[in-house]
C-alpha cells in the first residue's frame, strides 16, 4: 500500500466524498485506512464508575484504502500514485498528473550500505 499515515487524501465515495483530511493509521494487511473526522460513528456508553456519566462517544472507524485518492503537495490534485526507481536504486513515490516526486519509499543502496557499516561500527 502507498497510502502512509500523516498523508493527506481526498475520500472518492461515501458520505464524505470529497473532504480532504489526514491519514490517522494504516492498517495494511487489512487495505484499510482511518482518515480524521471520515466515517464518524456513536458509541453509546452505559453509566459505570468508569464513565459516571454515559453518554455518547465519538469515534471514527476505517474505510477501504481504495476509496481515497492521495493529494500531491505541489499540484493540490487529487491523484493516483506510482512507484519510480531512481538512478541511485532507491524507490519513491511520484504524482501521476504532475509527476513530482512526493517522498522516498526505500533509500538507495549505497546510502543503506554506509548506515549499516556505521551501526556495525559501534
Amino acid at each position: 500500500m502507498l497510502i502512509r499515515s500523516g498523508d493527506l487524501v481526498e475520500v472518492q465515495t461515501g458520505n464524505s466524498r470529497g473532504t480532504r483530511a489526514k491519514v490517522v493509521t494504516v492498517q495494511a494487511e487489512r487495505g484499510k485506512i482511518i482518515v480524521e473526522g471520515v466515517n464518524r460513528v456513536y458509541r453509546h456508553m452505559k453509566r459505570s464508575q468508569k464513565n459516571p456519566q454515559g453518554g455518547r462517544l465519538s469515534k471514527e472507524l476505517s474505510i477501504n484504502a481504495s476509496n481515497v485518492l492521495l493529494v500531491c503537495g505541489s499540484c493540490s490534485k487529487a491523484t493516483r500514485i506510482g512507484v519510480r526507481i531512481t538512478a541511485e536504486g532507491g524507490r519513491v513515490r511520484f504524482c501521476k498528473k504532475c509527476s513530482a516526486e512526493l517522498s522516498v519509499l526505500r533509500p538507495p543502496k549505497s546510502i543503506k550500505e554506509q548506515v549499516k557499516k556505521e551501526l556495525a561500527g559501534k
